[in-house]
């Protein structure tokens, strides 16, 4: 990439990084996918019980590798040989963790994440129950406003989504959203943060390179 266009795309990052802070939430810009892990280890105390939502951007940044180091408590709803009953108690013990690691499915200009879940465990963590929520989104989930956030949802992160988890929507099959009402559906439930009351609880990593969907 030029460097002259990852000017642009760092200028646009701490825009969004301020308008979030506005909203009593924390922000750091990063150059890259390998600047993520030594923010994380820096504010995760050894020990920590830490829960995951499921992210392509999470993977791609090597956070996995994090998880599993045995330096955290890592609360793994895939981990080998758990029951579906036991894979839905340790979703609900995320609610308790003290901290929550997801991505986002968009970033408005103003300082809104947008995301959308088919179970919605990764936006009720979002919206409360862990005592600290750590978000990392690459540039390419940076938007204008909402709608555009939507428009992003249906014709890129929805399809790209139930294509990597096999789903049998048709969004997987024509590569955009038909507001379908498969039983694979899983676009449910929505989740707007603006805001916040509890200030700093929710800390934000942009990240100047494309990452996810």
């Amino acid at each position: 990439m030029h460097e002259a266009a990852r000017n642009v795309i760092r200028q646009r990052m701490e825009r969004t990084a301020q308008a979030l802070r506005k909203n009593n939430m924390e922000a750091v810009c990063v150059d890259s996918a390998a600047d993520v892990l030594p923010l994380l280890e820096q504010w995760i105390a050894p020990g920590s019980s830490v829960g995951m939502g499921g992210s392509v951007t999470l993977a791609e940044c090597g956070v996995g590798q994090f998880l599993h180091s045995g330096r955290v408590k890592f609360l793994d709803r895939a981990a080998p040989g758990l029951t579906d009953e036991e894979k839905d108690t340790v979703l609900r013990t995320h609610f308790s963790a003290d901290w929550f690691l997801c991505s986002a499915n968009a970033i408005t200009d103003e300082g809104e994440i947008f995301n959308v879940d088919g179970l919605a465990n990764r936006i009720a963590a979002l919206a409360f129950g862990p005592r600290n929520v750590a978000l990392v989104a690459g540039c390419n989930k940076l938007v204008k406003d909402l709608a555009e956030a939507q428009h992003r949802l249906e014709t890129l992160a929805a399809p790209a989504n139930a294509q990597r988890l096999a789903c049998k929507t048709p969004c997987a099959q024509t590569g955009v959203c038909a507001n379908c009402q498969s039983p694979a559906r899983i676009c449910c439930d929505y989740l707007v943060l603006r805001q916040q009351r509890q200030k700093g609880r929710i800390r934000v990593i942009l990240v100047a390179e494309a990452l996810g969907f």
